[in-house]
């Protein structure tokens, strides 16, 4: 069955251009425009639609102001975010997402910009906000065998290590401020987010921890009582300097279709002096982080935790990690930060 799609933005042009890209897949059509939320939520009223793609920033009623709407009207319907990259613009997509929309698209800076890549970026975000990723690349179905849960907190020093993507944002809300500020571990994430998103999500998360959280920068030192949010764009990696771990970033090809790639920070991990990588696979699109898992294990004991189906937006990277059989807990995420806790204990 076709979805039917709601494109909302004050701009004509972004319209025009969101409506040409949806209705070039015959899964999806535009059957109505808005040009402001208040526009929109009338239409809403009286027409149901699949999906409503949704500017930030507009005149009357803006696309946080509409969605706080949709949710106190029990109107169904998922919502993709067309994100400009503005303070505000980025401030208020994080807001969206905690408030039910189930992902973001960054709006090109002008019309030239909206190529091939652009378009393809566009429909795999709206097939995954659809709910027709599963169809895209499926998961091999195969019995879940845990490895149990294992000892508590060990000899050697520790590290935690968390891939995140589609809902990612909301997920590590409601797991990095629940950590405790005196963790015995520094934290490192990939989070699959386009540059200025990141940093916008580290000071957004900093502001709810008890922990210090800051997008990591090129040569710093990892640290116990941080946490390092991978910069949205290059690869983040650990190395040892002297006598320090210190992130690193490279510009290597995309794997698994993203960068950062959690690929790359689990595989930098193998010969790091830690004693144990606590692993944490949160919600997401594909299966970002099992292959280097899989690696990292053959030399280093892990831990490995991942989000379940019901509380994930997307489920296809803890699924992935399930399937390997290297997975010692797969929890609600209202209890992932307990876990990773217990496992790398305090100070």
């Amino acid at each position: 069955m076709v979805k039917k799609v709601l494109v909302v933005d004050d701009s004509a042009l972004m319209r025009r251009l969101a409506c040409d890209i949806i209705n070039s897949d015959e899964r999806f059509h535009v059957e109505k425009l808005a040009h402001d939320g208040e526009e929109a939520l009338k239409i809403l009223s009286v027409q149901p639609f699949d999906i409503v793609v949704l500017d930030v920033n507009m005149p009357k009623l803006d696309g946080l102001g509409l969605l706080k709407e949709i949710q106190r009207k029990g109107i169904r319907t998922r919502i993709m975010m067309f994100s400009s990259t503005t303070a505000e613009g980025t401030r208020e997509t994080l807001e969206a997402l905690e408030f039910g929309a189930v992902d973001f698209i960054k709006k090109p800076d002008n019309i030239a910009m909206a190529d091939d890549e652009f378009r393809e970026e566009f429909m795999r975000t709206l097939t995954v906000v659809a709910g027709l990723h599963a169809s895209m690349k499926p998961v091999r179905s195969a019995p879940v065998k845990l490895r149990g849960k294992g000892s508590t907190v060990g000899v050697g020093e520790r590290l935690v290590a968390i891939a995140s993507s589609t809902g990612g944002p909301k997920a590590l809300q409601q797991v990095i401020p629940l950590l405790p500020g005196n963790l015995n571990a520094p934290v490192l994430i990939v989070q699959h987010m386009p540059p200025v998103f990141t940093k916008s999500l580290a000071e957004r998360l900093d502001s709810m921890s008890p922990l210090k959280v800051k997008e990591a920068a090129d040569g710093d030192v990892i640290e116990k009582g941080t946490v390092y949010l991978a910069a949205g764009g290059r690869h983040m990696k650990a190395g040892k300097s002297g006598a320090h771990m210190r992130i690193y970033y490279t510009d290597e090809p995309t794997r698994e279709g993203v960068r950062p790639a959690a690929n790359y920070m689990y595989e930098s991990l193998m010969d790091s002096p830690y004693a144990e990588i606590c692993c944490a696979v949160l919600t997401g699109m594909g299966a970002d982080g099992t292959e280097g898992i899989r690696n990292l294990e053959k030399k280093k004991k892990v831990y490995v935790v991942a989000q379940d189906e019901a509380t994930s937006a997307v489920y296809g990277m803890p699924r992935a990690i399930a399937q390997t059989g290297l997975v010692n807990e797969i929890l609600p995420l209202d209890r992932i930060a307990a876990a990773i806790t217990k496992d790398v204990g305090v100070r």
